[in-house]
């Protein structure tokens, strides 16, 4: 295998022979330059496995060359050096498309992970592993011009190590996006760590993200690993991090910026080397404007940003996921799968989803205990009512609550002003069981003759109602 070579560019002689003896210590072949114009030519004559380029050079700016490379030499990684703390300009190298960023003075330890992740990352690509390796998008159920457009968009994320922000309402498998973008990329091999923010207690985030030293605090009793120490060489997905209280924001921001973390009770920091991908189902930037989320933090965590669309804009896909869904639950159940009649997929398409992927299994999870058999009709589905919207036909919408367009539907009291709509339906449904069982004399099998409905769907009625 021939020796890999790495260009470093950077008018700071100090810095260059620095990175040249390091390097050189890894057993790579470095050339160094100090401006632009150098590395355009050197960059024109030989291929590179890795480029390291100062923000502010003579000739010019670490952003032209990172544009440069990413147009020219697509499969060369680079990274931009910049002043110690200096996160506007690390988070604009990354936007333009560096692979990483290293802060002056420079960390021995930390540039040689980042150097081992980049090669990695490079020799895949040119060997072709990275194309052959599972995407996994096979996961990401769905054809619509909205999902390729996602899948798109993760296969050229997975490809550096830039903060990923994953914006979406609740449900729509944002977890499942930022799994894919770590398997796809070179820390696939490194723990992948989601935890959800909303679920720590305020007093114990600190502990819980940056661990603690035995005896720091009551109950400490003994060392703890943090979940950045957890993440080293992976990925750490912040879920629901707008629900982060402002003084852990504050020091998340830390380590996210310095690359360490210090433990409670520790006297120094411990490096760690993790990507950040964070998602959250609330607006972001409405809070940072309402002073609730830190806009450099905000900044820092939203390098770039990756939409992930609600299910009622790629109805089309609703077929093809509402199908995978049942083949799950039939493994799990070890039954037959389950079959929606056209009028019950007519009447999912036609529902908009609040709770999108997520509601969507628990429909059709509902439906199967309810069904006759393994078809599933309308009546199954026990989608919930909502008011028409202007000029849209009342038979789709009967149609979509299970009601036969031809027979209205009955009118009963309103819902106490107390409790909501499901909490009424309930009770309705309470009442007529319990006055089947009784007339039945608390046979099953007869009641639910009697309310016109399977054995099987009285006994999941049953449950669900907490009726003994």
């Amino acid at each position: 295998m021939s020796q890999q070579t790495v260009l470093v560019i950077d008018d700071e002689r100090d810095i260059r022979e620095l990175l040249t003896i390091t390097l050189g210590r890894m057993d790579l072949l470095v050339d160094a330059v100090g401006t632009v114009t150098e590395a355009r030519r050197a960059l024109a004559e030989r291929h590179y496995d890795l480029c390291f380029t100062d923000m502010r050079l003579p000739d010019g700016t670490g952003h032209e060359v990172v544009e440069l490379i990413a147009a020219e030499h697509p499969d060369t990684p680079v990274a931009m050096i910049t002043a110690y703390g200096n996160v506007d300009a690390a988070v604009n190298a990354l936007k333009a498309g560096a692979f990483d960023f290293v802060s002056k003075p420079v960390d021995i330890q930390m540039l040689r992970r980042l150097v081992r992740t980049a090669l990695r990352l490079a020799e895949e690509k040119r060997s072709g592993h990275a194309a052959a390796k599972p995407d996994g998008n096979e996961r990401l159920i769905g054809e619509s011009p909205a999902m390729q457009q996602v899948r798109s968009t993760i296969g050229k994320l997975a490809r550096n190590q830039a903060p990923v922000y994953i914006a979406g309402e609740s449900g729509v498998g944002k977890e499942l996006v930022a799994r894919l973008i770590h398997e796809q990329g070179p820390r696939a091999s490194g723990p992948f760590v989601p935890v959800n923010c909303g679920a720590i207690p305020s007093e114990l985030m600190e502990s819980e993200f940056f661990g603690h030293r035995k005896g720091s605090f009551t109950g400490a009793v003994g060392d703890k690993e943090g979940l950045f120490q957890a993440a080293h060489g992976g990925t750490l997905f912040l879920d629901e991090v707008a629900e982060l209280p402002l003084h852990m924001q504050v020091k998340l921001l830390r380590a996210i910026q310095e690359k360490a973390v210090r433990p409670i009770g520790a006297r120094e920091e411990v490096p760690v080397d993790v990507r950040i991908l964070s998602a959250t189902h609330k607006n972001l930037a409405g809070l940072v404007e309402q002073g609730q989320f830190r806009q450099d933090l905000f900044y820092r965590i939203n390098v770039i940003e990756l939409r992930v669309p609600p299910l009622r804009e790629r109805r089309g896909d609703v077929s093809l996921l509402a199908n995978f869904v049942l083949r799950q639950l039939a493994t799990k159940s070890g039954g037959a799968t389950g079959k929606l009649l056209p009028a019950a997929l007519q009447a999912l398409e036609a529902y908009d989803f609040p709770g999108n992927v997520r509601e969507l299994e628990n429909i059709l999870e509902r439906a199967m205990a309810m069904c006759d058999g393994e078809q599933i009709d309308v009546s199954d589905l026990m989608l919930p009512q909502r008011a028409p919207r202007a000029q849209e036909p009342v038979a789709v919408m009967a149609a979509a609550a299970g009601i036969p367009a031809a027979v209205p539907a009955p009118i009963a009291a309103s819902p106490s002003a107390n409790g909501g709509l499901d909490d009424y339906i309930s009770n309705l449904e309470r009442t007529a069981i319990i006055k089947a069982l009784e007339e039945s004399r608390y046979n099953k099998t007869a009641a639910a003759k009697k309310l016109g409905i399977t054995f099987r769907a009285l006994r999941y009625k049953l449950k669900k109602l907490g009726i003994d």
